[in-house]
Parts: C-alpha cells; sequence; structure tokens
C-alpha cells in the first residue's frame, strides 16, 4: 500500500488510530477515482506553520492547514499536507467540536485540495463542506 505517513515538529502530538484513518484517507481517494502515491501529514505548532505560509505562501497570517500538491500525474494523488495542532484545538473550541473531530476534519480537507477540490469562492467553499461532511460520516473510529 502506498505510504500514507505522519510526522511531528516542533510539538508534542500522536495521532490515534493511525491504521484506521489511513484506511479512511485511502478510502476516499478511491472513492473520488484516484490513486495515491503518498501523503505526508506535518502536525507543527501555530508558529511552525506561519513561518511556512510566510516563506511559500507570502502570506502572515496563522491557518489550520497548508497542502502541498506534489503529484505531476492527473488521478495520482501526492502530497505534504501540513496541520497546526494549535489552531485545530483552538478551532474545536470555538464550532464545539471534539479536537479528533476537527482534526479529522481538516486532515480529509487537505485530501480533498489534492483531489482537486478549493475553497476560495462560496460555491466552492460550499462543496467543500459537503465533501467533508460526507467523508467524515464514513469514518468507522473517533
Amino acid at each position: 500500500m502506498p505510504a500514507i505517513d505522519f510526522f511531528e515538529e516542533d510539538i508534542n502530538f500522536k495521532l490515534k488510530n493511525k491504521a484506521l484513518v489511513r484506511q479512511w484517507i485511502n478510502d476516499t481517494i478511491r472513492a473520488e477515482g484516484f490513486k495515491l502515491s503518498g501523503i505526508t501529514y506535518i502536525f507543527c505548532s501555530d508558529n511552525y506553520l506561519l513561518n511556512i505560509n510566510q516563506q511559500y505562501l507570502n502570506h502572515d497570517t496563522y491557518t489550520d492547514i497548508i497542502t502541498f500538491d506534489n503529484s505531476e500525474r492527473d488521478h495520482i494523488v501526492l502530497g505534504d499536507i501540513f496541520i497546526s495542532i494549535d489552531r485545530i484545538r483552538e478551532n474545536a473550541a470555538q464550532f464545539n467540536v471534539t479536537v479528533s473531530t476537527e482534526l479529522h476534519r481538516v486532515i480529509i480537507h487537505g485530501v480533498l485540495h489534492l483531489l482537486g477540490y478549493k475553497d476560495k469562492t462560496p460555491a466552492d467553499k460550499q462543496k467543500m463542506t459537503e465533501k467533508e461532511d460526507l467523508y467524515l460520516a464514513k469514518r468507522n473510529f473517533i
């Protein structure tokens, strides 16, 4: 099976149910008609992700996720996904959901970006949220 790897940078965080999360991500990719080449998730702090945002995207704002699509062929998923655990925890409290649910939403959000979904316009954002909700409902773990 192609790799889905999880790493931590500058924080102490361990993802629970890694094997089930990997399967869920794989199932999502296949359901959308794509093949997985590899995804690397890097869980990090707000400051770590802010530095990436400034360095690579010229944005000076905090964010919960940055996705780099490294695929060179159509319908092949290959990328790096950076997720701020600080932002996940804050957003979970703000949206009154569990940290686990918010983390899973952001994990699948990154996958959806790699599948070509956008979220810049209201219509794109609505479609992205619908897909997030669809695939969150397919989790068989929490």
